[in-house]
């Protein structure tokens, strides 16, 4: 029988979605407890529980997020990155667990491109932290190459960190949630605001690509993990003014992004910050396969 005559016989699996019964992983949560006053509440709502990988976590962006995270309330924060990043950012690693004593905050060495990394990166985590609760990924790169000349080194190098790397660890950490089920896990993936549109001047095709797919990723994972009590979002950034966006070099792109934006600025470190505590929180806890665009109303146009 050719491959052709096999797909006749061939049997598809059926996602299984949750009935949504208190028995479930996706019932609504517990009230919140009676004796709290109004800033207790508050407080509880976008509380963070659980410990958190962020991936990229060396980065500003990761660091911030993971600042973040443990303000509200996090045990524990693993930062992923590459061997390099981690060494370049011991110091703010150290200033960050010292800033939250009674928590543990470390960073390991993960490719987020090769499986067996990502999934010796999840061992770790969980050996040391006891749980991965929480994902989010920031890992990512970024190319800026006329599509006419570039290479196909160039495109999957791109595709490979940005769309493959987020997969690769969506999935072990998914391996993990599911194995060891628990309500209001989350996984959030970033994206960009080039999932949208095409950003102009610079061209970037495999970028855009790469952060496309994210968005269709997220949704993809949202639908088929929910059951296990696994919410996966996706956050999509404008341009962020971090290292990457920097130097005298990128100042008339800079003027570019910052003219066509409605708020006449690019993002400031920590403005990605209030999203992902959200989502991480009891407060997103109905939030499910959506995508945050932050970006000054960049996209409005």
């Amino acid at each position: 029988m050719s491959d052709r005559d096999n797909l006749t016989t061939r049997q598809i699996p059926f996602m299984e979605l949750s009935d949504g019964s208190a028995a479930s992983l996706t019932a609504p949560p517990a009230p919140l407890p009676h004796y709290l006053n109004a800033e207790g509440r508050a407080i509880a709502r976008f509380a963070v529980e659980g410990n958190a990988v962020v991936t990229g976590g060396a980065g500003t962006l990761g660091l911030s997020c993971a600042r973040a995270l443990l303000e509200h309330g996090a045990s524990g924060i693993c930062l992923w990155d590459l061997e390099s990043t981690l060494r370049s950012s011991q110091a703010a690693i150290a200033a960050l667990a010292a800033e939250h004593p009674g928590t543990r905050v470390f960073g390991i060495a993960v490719d987020v491109t090769d499986a067996e990394s990502v999934q010796e990166g999840v061992n770790s985590t969980v050996s040391t932290l006891g749980s991965l609760d929480h994902l989010f990924c920031f890992a990512g790169i970024v190319g800026c190459v006329p599509a006419i000349s570039m290479t196909d080194v160039q495109w999957r190098k791109t595709i490979d960190v940005n769309s493959t790397g987020s997969f690769l660890c969506a999935q072990a950490a998914a391996k993990h949630m599911a194995a060891n089920p628990s309500p209001n896990r989350s996984i959030t993936l970033t994206a960009s605001i080039s999932a949208h549109r095409v950003n102009f001047p610079q061209p970037q095709a495999a970028y855009n690509v790469s952060k496309a797919a994210i968005v269709a990723l997220k949704s993809s994972l949202a639908a088929e993990w929910a059951s296990s009590g696994i919410r996966v979002n996706s956050i999509s950034p404008g341009y962020m003014d971090t290292i990457l966006n920097a130097g005298d070099g990128l100042e008339e792109m800079r003027q570019s992004w910052a003219s066509r934006n409605p708020m006449g600025r690019m993002g400031a470190v920590g403005e990605l910050d209030g999203v992902c505590v959200l989502l991480a929180s009891r407060a997103g806890t109905y939030i499910n396969g959506a995508d945050f665009v932050i970006d000054g109303g960049a996209t409005v146009f």
